[in-house]
């Protein structure tokens, strides 16, 4: 276990289901080009594809701390090499921790990064190709957008110079999304807020309220609803939870406003209804999620899957939720360690069925335990 004792310390060491939807993408020279405009989709329903059916669903028992002393973090990237790295929401930083780092060393501050209300230094993802070019992508606010950019890190060097991917994704103080992943097919992929403007979501030439897929350059991915568009899916308020299935299927957290926080199978082109439809609200217009819980019992960030079973972290729900695939639904959702590590912000599958859970209990929100915030290692038993 690594314990930061000290804050030196810590531094140191789906309106209409848009088949036709696109968005704006606005980028660095490298990157995507001019932004796109196009008109709503057709309103067709989609068809889910099939998928798998999770096994034996295991209990869970936190077996102890891998690190603690984290300040307001909010997403983990584990290295080829075993260590982990680790975003500070609101300096900036991204520190480092492991079996070949003595404590929790800080590796390099994000240019530009600006922490206001929800905002800061979100989502962290490695390149797919991270042995060979040592890429490493963030997600952060500014002081005029959310955006993705791109860094070369190393153990001697830190970070280098920092390279727009996509910008021009609304920020405002709440419902800046955040969460960035790379899919099965080598795909960039984020989830963002429609900044407390709800009409962005529908609203087919923003890029807020979306979900959005990407090649690792930012340019629209071969494949997607519309050729000139990073768009994937929209009608989503606040999406900060992306994981894929042993079907490739891609499953995404949301947070509802006062009623419903949802749990979705995303299909490409898909309309989510925010802020039409909160909920399973069986209109033809849009898509359902596949389970929904109060506000109170979840407020979701980060998800992740293995073995086919979500597993879903928790902000004011204060708990885990475990939710077993079963084809194009899912089975009766289970809550562990509700209310003992106060608020969990990611979920992390490791191999042999570990999940590491990361606390948000520092970021203004939460009420610290000693220790806080920190990640747990969860095993089946």
């Amino acid at each position: 276990m690594v314990r930061i004792r000290s804050r030196a310390v810590a531094v140191a060491c789906a309106a209409a289901l848009a088949v036709a939807a696109a968005g704006c993408s606005e980028s660095s020279s490298s990157s995507a080009g001019k932004p796109s405009v196009v008109a709503p989709g057709s309103g067709a329903r989609v068809s889910e594809p099939p998928g798998p059916t999770a096994g034996t669903v295991p209990a869970l028992t936190v077996t102890g701390d891998v690190v603690t002393g984290l300040d307001a973090p909010w997403a983990l990237a584990r290295l080829p090499d075993g260590d982990t790295l680790v975003t500070d929401r609101d300096t900036g930083a991204i520190s480092r921790f492991g079996p070949h780092t003595t404590g929790v060393v800080e590796v390099g501050r994000v240019p530009g990064s600006v922490h206001r209300g929800e905002g800061g230094l979100l989502g962290l993802a490695l390149s797919p190709a991270f042995d060979r070019d040592g890429l490493l992508y963030v997600y952060t606010t500014t002081d005029s957008d959310n955006r993705i950019l791109r860094m070369h890190y190393s153990p001697d060097g830190g970070l280098g110079p920092a390279e727009v991917v996509l910008s021009g994704i609304p920020s405002g103080s709440n419902h800046n999304g955040g969460r960035i992943a790379f899919g099965p097919d080598g795909m960039l992929y984020a989830g963002t807020g429609e900044s407390g403007d709800k009409p962005l979501a529908q609203d087919p030439s923003s890029l807020g309220g979306k979900i959005l897929r990407m090649t690792p350059d930012g340019t629209p991915a071969p494949g997607n609803p519309r050729a000139d568009s990073v768009v994937y899916t929209l009608g989503h308020r606040n999406v900060q939870g992306l994981a894929w299935d042993s079907a490739g299927r891609l499953w995404a957290s949301e947070f509802g406003q006062d009623t419903w926080d949802e749990i979705n199978l995303i299909v490409p082109g898909a309309n989510y209804g925010w802020p039409v439809v909160e909920g399973q609200a069986g209109d033809p217009r849009f898509v359902d999620p596949k389970a929904q819980w109060p506000t109170s019992e979840a407020s979701p960030s980060g998800i992740a899957i293995s073995g086919d079973v979500i597993y879903m972290a928790a902000l004011r729900g204060e708990r885990l939720w475990q939710i077993p695939i079963r084809g194009i639904e899912v089975g009766t959702p289970v809550a562990w360690f509700e209310g003992r590590y106060g608020r969990l912000r990611t979920v992390l599958a490791l191999p042999d069925n570990v999940l590491w859970v990361l606390t948000n209990n520092t970021d203004g929100r939460g009420s610290p335990q000693s220790g806080d915030d920190r990640v747990l290692a969860v095993r089946p038993s």
